[in-house]
């Protein structure tokens, strides 16, 4: 059984190496299709919930954004202050930004008592629909991209920016050609096979589809490791292991 075990998991690795030189081969022509599909140099607006979701989260699509010739810039819902570091995890923030290549001229966070971070508080639709739009509307953004109805992590906060976002589009106020893509969430199993999940997630695919090279997954580890004050052995691990560090599928609304 154990030797059952070991050759199911080379074979998954060797799944996964196939599959990744298959994606490295075809790369400029994905872009290619990706950048026709997403129309050539937008100005993306990532809507994050708290500092740190646009390392762990976000960082394949931030990249692979930039890869394609568009300009992002982030709004930040809140400070991340649930235990009082808010401060702390702005300035952790921009430092993470910096490595992802997003200026500190095009990062807005919002400290507002309206948006705490709080996963027990649900913030109000309208309200963040209302923040939401000006941002969009002051930014020229005509890309907007958060996070989908299951908000990754299940946090409530999360799925409060999909919530807005979804009444904003449904209701037809969003600006003229501005897209939304939403990240997709994915099971528990899924979401810490790391490179193993990208047999699924070609299979399964949303619209849109990141995946980093080594480079810029290293790349995504630096951004992450900027936040200092989150890095708790579990999060090392989520690093480590979890495909959203490697793996973004998105769809369009």
């Amino acid at each position: 059984m154990g030797i059952v075990g070991v050759l199911c998991v080379a074979m998954a690795v060797f799944l996964a190496w196939g599959f990744l030189r298959l994606w490295d081969s075809s790369a400029q022509t994905r872009s290619l299709e990706l950048a026709g599909l997403l129309g050539g140099g937008r100005q993306a607006l990532l809507v994050t919930a708290h500092p740190d979701d646009e390392a762990m989260f976000f960082a394949p699509t931030v990249l692979g954004l930039t890869r394609l010739g568009h300009q992002v810039s982030l709004l930040c819902f809140s400070t991340g202050n649930y235990y009082n570091q808010g401060e702390n995890r702005k300035k952790e923030l921009l430092q993470s930004c910096d490595v992802l290549g997003i200026p500190p001229s095009r990062v807005m966070v919002i400290d507002n008592r309206h948006f705490p971070d709080d996963p027990s508080v649900q913030w109000d639709t309208t309200r963040v629909a209302s923040t939401l739009l000006q941002h969009i509307g002051v930014n020229g953004t005509d890309l907007v991209v958060t996070f989908d109805a299951g908000g990754v992590s299940g946090h409530s906060n999360h799925m409060a920016l999909y919530s807005a976002v979804r009444n904003l589009h449904s209701e037809a106020k969003l600006p003229k050609g501005c897209s939304v893509l939403t990240l997709q969430s994915v099971n528990l199993l899924r979401k810490y096979l790391s490179l193993l999940d990208l047999p699924f997630s070609l299979l399964w695919a949303q619209d849109v589809l990141f995946l980093l090279s080594s480079e810029e997954a290293t790349q995504a580890k630096r951004a992450m490791s900027c936040h200092h004050s989150q890095l708790l052995w579990f999060r090392r691990l989520y690093v480590l292991f979890s495909r959203y560090m490697r793996i973004n599928t998105l769809h369009i609304l």
